[in-house]
């Protein structure tokens, strides 16, 4: 019996995460309820976000910009260096690392607070009150996760490839001209959209598994600890998993 209920048990976990899935579909017409609170979220999930993630993609794109024209060998074009700076920072490292920061960030926090709420029985109160927690409380974290997750990710990549620029300018032998060349190289507009398919389903998974967790905390200080940590560890896994999902699916239509 022990080995099957262990067996069992991830199954039962992929299944109460798929109810929680429904729950969220189900209270999405119910606009009246979750419709000021979204704004709110765009702002603690979106807005006060942008300087960590403008700090984080200056730092992507000089690096990575640095260390491709150290890497090159005799005789490459120093033109390579805008391509890889803009393939690397676009299509991979701008969306995905954007997604990994804000999980500690913004997913730690979403699990703090839906944690705090159900070991304080508010989630409780609100059923009392006849409003649907999920509606009011999970609905507008997931709408606002991924609509600004998008945004935030278009900063980064403008930033990441900007500082790539004034690094390799400033920093190396690479004159503007052939910085620019190269970012110019191969460009297909698909690239961009790949950018943003990412950071939507990045968004989706910080704020619904976040969520989850938070929601189903048990009781105590310890047991929200518990679910943050649990949170961060899942959901972090789950970015880099979609992340070969995606490339595995569209890397293909992404050559110019």
């Amino acid at each position: 019996m022990r080995f099957l209920d262990r067996a069992s048990r991830p199954f039962s976990r992929i299944g109460e995460r798929g109810y929680f899935a429904a729950d969220i579909v189900r209270a999405l017409p119910d606009w009246r309820t979750y419709g000021v609170e979204t704004i709110r979220q765009m702002r603690n999930i979106g807005v006060d976000s942008v300087p960590l993630t403008i700090i984080v993609a200056a730092f992507i794109g000089a690096v990575t910009a640095f260390q491709t024209r150290y890497q090159l060998f005799g005789g490459v074009q120093l033109s390579v260096v805008g391509l890889i700076s803009r393939q690397s920072v676009i299509l991979e490292l701008g969306p995905l690392l954007t997604a990994l920061v804000l999980t500690g960030r913004v997913g730690a926090r979403i699990t703090a607070e839906l944690g705090t709420m159900r070991v304080t029985e508010q989630i409780d109160a609100l059923e009392t009150l006849a409003y649907d927690p999920i509606a009011y409380l999970v609905v507008p974290r997931v709408i606002a996760a991924i609509i600004m997750l998008p945004i935030l990710t278009v900063f980064a990549d403008a930033v990441g490839v900007g500082m790539a620029f004034l690094t390799s300018v400033v920093a190396t032998d690479i004159l503007p001209s052939d910085f620019m060349a190269g970012l110019q190289l191969a460009f297909a507009p698909f690239q961009i959209v790949y950018s943003l398919i990412k950071a939507t389903v990045f968004g989706a998974a910080i704020s619904f598994f976040c969520s989850y967790e938070g929601y189903n905390a048990n009781a105590g200080a310890e047991g929200v600890g518990r679910s943050t940590a649990a949170a961060v560890v899942i959901t972090s896994v789950a970015i880099l998993v979609l992340d070969a999902v995606t490339a595995l699916l569209l890397a293909p239509y992404l050559q110019a």
